[in-house]
């Protein structure tokens, strides 16, 4: 993970040298950006098509897709922040062509799982295996809280006053042992 002092480097490279900045390969958590990991998504606009959606929409669904330039942003976020990436900004075309083409979002993520696979979606979605990664959680929590009630009641039972043990005396020895004790006062 880069420093503080190589992020501000790179903002102010940026800034001073806007050009320069772009020749360079941004490194990432998955090696250099490429532009050559973009892939054309397209379908043909269905006949007499309008937008299918508005723009704070489809802002939505891009935040449903993943950018593929190597980052760990969705579309939307990676177009927005970082503007040396170069595929978020086709990917958005992408998404605004199949938009003014009258497919739905479903449509979309559709097309864009035809040609990248489920690996453009942020979130996998929810069918076979990919199921126990959205219930995995709470069956972890559920279980760390029962272990965690278990161990507490064993504490708990361990950690009793033990009881003072019965004295089989009749009442004589009683009155005795209570005078034996009143005298050592």
């Amino acid at each position: 993970m880069p420093t503080r002092r190589a992020f501000v480097a790179t903002i102010v490279a940026a800034v001073v040298a806007p050009n320069a900045g772009a020749q360079q390969a941004k490194p990432t958590m998955s090696g250099p950006m490429d532009e050559a990991t973009y892939r054309p998504v397209s379908r043909p606009p269905k006949a007499g098509a309008t937008a299918s959606m508005s723009n704070d929409a489809r802002d939505a669904l891009e935040h449903r897709i993943h950018c593929q330039c190597g980052c760990t942003l969705d579309v939307y976020t990676c177009r927005t922040t970082d503007f040396t990436c170069p595929v978020s900004p086709q990917m958005h075309r992408d998404v605004m062509t199949l938009v003014a083409g009258g497919y739905t979002a479903d449509e979309i993520l559709a097309t864009f799982r035809d040609t990248y696979g489920d690996k453009v979606l942020m979130a996998p979605p929810r069918q076979g295996f990919n199921w126990a990664g959205y219930i995995a959680p709470f069956v972890a929590v559920g279980t760390g809280t029962l272990v965690l009630a278990a161990l507490l009641k064993h504490w708990h039972r361990a950690e009793a006053p033990v009881a003072a043990p019965t004295v089989d005396a009749t009442s004589d020895e009683l009155k005795r042992l209570e005078e034996a004790v009143r005298r050592d006062d």
